[in-house]
């Protein structure tokens, strides 16, 4: 039998570079042939050749109520109805913002965008302008989209900056970037002592997704919002994987439980607040919004900003999951698959962690979990692509890398949860 989706992938790579419009799809990490996706349907996708899969990527976060919820599908059509585009302000720009401050108390007003990676550069723009600073820190293993500032790897030491990851990005646009090590208190201390007057902000991603799922431990949360403070600089929460898929109230939430009075400065939103559709945003207290044009000296701008269809679509979406309970049930049947998958590899005598948090999760064939990027890059990468692989042809889809984390939707049942854990438990025990 023909395989469809190799033939779609070779035709692909004629014209698409790699074969694929983002380069974690081209399955480069784990080895063999991209599924082409052909239709979706609550926590399920179908492939090129017909073959259903278990989706536990869910649009790499969004789909957290999953895919073609008949609410949001309804939303989404009626406002396409009405136009796709207009170039001008709507109403629905205004619900979508109010309904994004009613649960993150931090932010007072908020800027709509199209991308996690536009929201990640303008949040970075903002805290320059808004400080009059040029310098930042950011964390080895957070990713914050593909802005040439923040494209970069650790320096050869705190009193030097970052590299830049990518060809094309010159090094003197990364000069004023300084990365460190997540969740290393001391390493954080040292840098504001060198460079404390000339930092505009520390971004960071509360629970770093782009090495599949790692905490920023509660200390080290506390020491970035006091260093901040002392020392003038904007405290920069990255929530685009972690907004309102870990918590209503988003990461910060979680944190505010445990940290009295915190709060993030700005915050960077995207994912689940587009349900799907291209969409995200960033925010924090009016004084610092009002630094943006057109009511102050730093410009940001878009043509499809805050786009009508978009908007119906994430409205929808924050809607359904801001009624009672729903983020209990979602962290329930997160916390029984995470569990099911270490108990499955115990037996099977794999070393394995695993955390989760509301609808997202990680893991690693590692003993304990990891604390830093350093400490990710030890775990198996063959053995996880042979996991990799014994789930995909068994039906069940997770990130084709090592580093990316899992999300489960309020579609996914107690039966697809069950069904995952038999699997794996068959494929642990072949590794």
């Amino acid at each position: 039998m023909t395989d469809l989706n190799q033939t779609l992938f070779d035709r692909a790579a004629k014209v698409i570079p790699g074969g694929v419009n983002s380069p974690v799809r081209a399955f480069r990490a784990v080895g063999g042939t991209p599924r082409f996706v052909q239709r979706a349907q609550g926590a399920y996708f179908w492939d090129a050749n017909g073959q259903k899969y278990i989706d536990y990527i869910g649009s790499w976060g969004p789909m957290i109520l999953g895919h073609g919820n008949p609410v949001v599908l309804e939303a989404v059509q009626k406002a396409a109805l009405d136009g796709f585009s207009f170039g001008a302000p709507t109403e629905r720009e205004i619900e979508l913002a109010e309904e994004i401050l009613k649960h993150v108390p931090s932010m007072e007003m908020v800027r709509l965008v199209s991308s996690g990676t536009e929201a990640g550069m303008s949040a970075l723009r903002l805290a320059r302008g808004a400080t009059g600073r040029n310098k930042f820190i950011k964390f080895e293993g957070c990713y914050h989209g593909h802005c040439d500032a923040l494209l970069v790897k650790a320096g050869s030491g705190l009193a030097t900056f970052g590299n830049p990851t990518s060809a094309g990005v010159p090094p003197e646009v990364v000069r004023d970037t300084l990365v460190l090590e997540y969740n290393n208190i001391a390493q954080l201390e040292e840098a504001f002592a060198l460079h404390g007057k000339e930092l505009a902000c520390v971004m960071i991603e509360p629970i770093a997704g782009n090495m599949n799922f790692v905490r920023a431990s509660v200390p080290f949360m506390k020491r970035c919002r006091e260093l901040c403070t002392e020392h003038g600089a904007l405290f920069v929460f990255d929530e685009v994987m972690t907004g309102f898929r870990v918590a209503l109230g988003s990461a910060q939430s979680v944190y505010a439980k445990l940290i009295p009075g915190f709060q993030p400065d700005v915050t960077v939103l995207g994912k689940v607040i587009g349900g799907g559709m291209p969409l995200a945003a960033f925010g924090g207290p009016r004084a610092i919004m009002q630094q943006l044009a057109p009511t102050g000296p730093v410009y940001q701008a878009g043509t499809l900003s805050g786009n009508p269809v978009a908007t119906a679509c994430g409205l929808a979406t924050l809607r359904e999951i801001a009624k009672p309970g729903f983020f209990d049930a979602l962290g329930a049947r997160t916390q029984s698959l995470v569990d099911g998958l270490k108990g499955a590899a115990e037996k099977a005598g794999v070393p394995f962690s695993a955390d989760c948090q509301g609808g997202m999760f990680g893991f690693f064939l590692l003993p304990e979990l990891p604390q830093n990027y350093a400490k990710v890059m030890t775990s198996d990468s063959p053995k996880f692509n042979k996991l990799f692989h014994g789930l995909l042809d068994r039906g069940v889809y997770i990130a084709p890398a090592l580093y990316e984390a899992g999300f489960v939707s309020a579609a996914h049942t107690d039966a697809d949860i069950a069904q995952t854990v038999a699997v794996a438990a068959d494929v642990f025990a072949q590794l």
